[in-house]
């Protein structure tokens, strides 16, 4: 009963907050649904432990959640609505503030997030302008609104609510901008970002481009890193999701630094420093909402190892999206990343186990059989929110990702060793950075060839979100007939979902999200 009312109220609470993001559900309404809620909780006390009583009990906090989800929203959008910097829209004007995240650097600007005395506004600046995290500059040009635009395969991206997401309400795009103080920033986040950029320049010198930009893809999710050409057959092939940081990116780090110290340090010692590595790791890398997901539930995992508890993944999965949400509402509808995240890792926990029995057929010679549930189960999701989003749909994705996935551990692995060892001494790490490389050009390659095919993806029209609310309906009866079919209790096992890993003597989820964060470029 326990289970029931907890993804009662998550799912309400979810489902409020969708509702509010589209319409507006006004105060008497909330009011009216909040009072229909405690009304029902009453007859259930009355009523006391009756199948009917225990109905009724559901119903009414679901009202409840669901109407916490509208306010919660409510709230958001009133402090949207009330941000000063609405005042100045389409006027030219002079801020002073500091650079408040890492600058995005694309092929003809930079995106730059300057944080003011009262609002944060993205600021759009030359390429070859010399600004950095921390920075305190001063930024002159035209304020103005964000607008929605058109993609090209003819979607229309709300890019208000993308920047929302972001706590940004404001663009100044090819502005001036002067740095007036360096290093103003967090010091941790600073030194952080700092060892980031010598370890890529160190890549850089060891690896060739575009392996080199691929290695830094695969390690700290720079996209921009690939270039165009390769960025293009990534997503053509269905591979993009490698180097857009999950859980299994995140994971791979922690299991070699906790293996690393596994000879100098106890047990519970090695489990705390996985933690602050995932932090660390989480900042250096950009707060992004998959990441923040990933990093939360593997967070969640190491307590649970710490404290000699079970981990519940589903329940990880829905506490960590939950608490989200709580902070921030408009990931829900605005943040293509954080929704392909979620859904893929609902999939890969969902559908593994159940699609493991049919797939007996495949080697487990390389992982071939968990690489190939793994992407079945996360394709089955993130499928209809792909061809609503985005469009596009890769044919080949299943196959390249059972020729990829097996070389992409030890590429990371190769690659970050030869980074490091190159701080210390460059010639120890060519001949890491060789084999590295080799793997990275093998990875390259798979997806140059799959994507030149001319039925590599397919391309759909623009498709009504009740189309897509259709196509859950008949995933959820998949799941269901799936799991009928199969037998009534069905446990996710470490053989049964490829992205978990054995950290000492239990399991713990390493979660391989397929969250390829499509979203288009803006002024680029």
């Amino acid at each position: 009963m326990q289970g029931v009312l907890f993804y009662t109220v998550v799912c309400s609470f979810a489902l409020g907050v969708f509702i509010r993001s589209l319409y507006a559900v006004t105060l008497p309404y909330i009011v009216w649904i909040v009072l229909l809620g405690l009304v029902l909780v009453v007859l259930w006390r009355k009523k006391s432990t009756s199948a009917f009583a225990l109905q009724l009990l559901c119903v009414g906090i679901s009202l409840l959640a669901f109407s916490l989800g509208c306010i919660r929203m409510e709230f958001a959008t009133q402090t949207t609505n009330t941000d000063p910097i609405r005042s100045i829209y389409n006027q030219e004007v002079t801020l002073v503030g500091t650079v408040a995240k890492e600058v995005d650097v694309r092929e003809k600007s930079q995106h730059v997030y300057v944080q003011t005395a009262s609002s944060r506004i993205l600021v759009l600046v030359d390429s070859n302008e010399a600004v950095a995290y921390g920075d305190e500059v001063s930024v002159t040009g035209t304020v103005t609104e964000p607008e929605s635009f058109e993609t090209d395969l003819g979607r229309e991206f709300d890019y208000e609510g993308y920047l929302a997401a972001k706590k940004v309400h404001a663009v100044m795009p090819f502005a001036e901008i002067v740095v007036l103080e360096s290093a103003a920033g967090n010091f941790i986040i600073d030194w952080l970002l700092s060892f980031k950029y010598a370890f890529m320049e160190r890549i850089e010198l060891l690896i060739l481009e575009p392996y080199a930009g691929l290695g830094e893809g695969l390690l700290l999710g720079v996209k921009q890193a690939l270039g165009e050409e390769l960025e293009a057959s990534f997503r053509e092939s269905g591979i993009m999701h490698i180097v857009v940081l999950s859980g299994y990116n995140i994971m791979l780090v922690v299991v070699f630094v906790m293996y690393v110290f596994a000879t100098v340090l106890p047990y519970r010692l090695r489990l705390l420093c996985g933690g602050c590595v995932i932090v660390l790791f989480a900042c250096m890398v950009g707060l992004s909402a998959t990441v923040i997901r990933a990093s939360a539930m593997a967070v969640l995992g190491l307590i649970a190892q710490a404290t000699g508890r079970t981990y519940a993944v589903l329940r990880a999965l829905f506490v960590t999206g939950t608490m989200m949400l709580l902070h921030n509402p408009y990931l829900l509808v605005y943040d293509i990343g954080f929704q392909l995240s979620f859904v893929a890792t609902l999939g890969l926990i969902a559908f593994s186990p159940l699609l493991e029995r049919y797939v007996q057929w495949m080697p487990t010679v390389l992982k071939l059989r968990e690489f190939l549930v793994a992407t079945v189960a996360t394709q089955i999701t993130v499928t209809p929110l792909l061809l609503y989003h985005i469009g596009s749909f890769s044919i080949v994705a299943i196959a390249v990702n059972l020729l990829v996935l097996p070389a992409v551990p030890v590429a990371m692995l190769a690659t970050f060793c030869a980074g490091i060892l190159a701080f210390i001494y460059v010639p120890l790490a060519v001949p890491i950075a060789f084999i590295a490389q080799q793997f990275l050009t093998y990875i390259a390659t798979i997806a140059t060839i799959f994507a030149s095919l001319p039925f590599a993806s397919i391309t759909v029209p623009i498709l009504p979100f009740w189309i897509i609310a259709c196509c859950y309906v008949l995933i959820l009866c998949l799941y269901v007939f799936l799991y009928k079919l199969g037998s009534t209790s069905v446990s996710i096992t470490e053989s049964s979902v490829s992205s978990w890993t054995i950290v000492e003597e239990k399991t713990l989820l390493k979660n391989s999200s397929n969250a390829s964060n499509n979203v288009p470029i803006f002024f680029r």
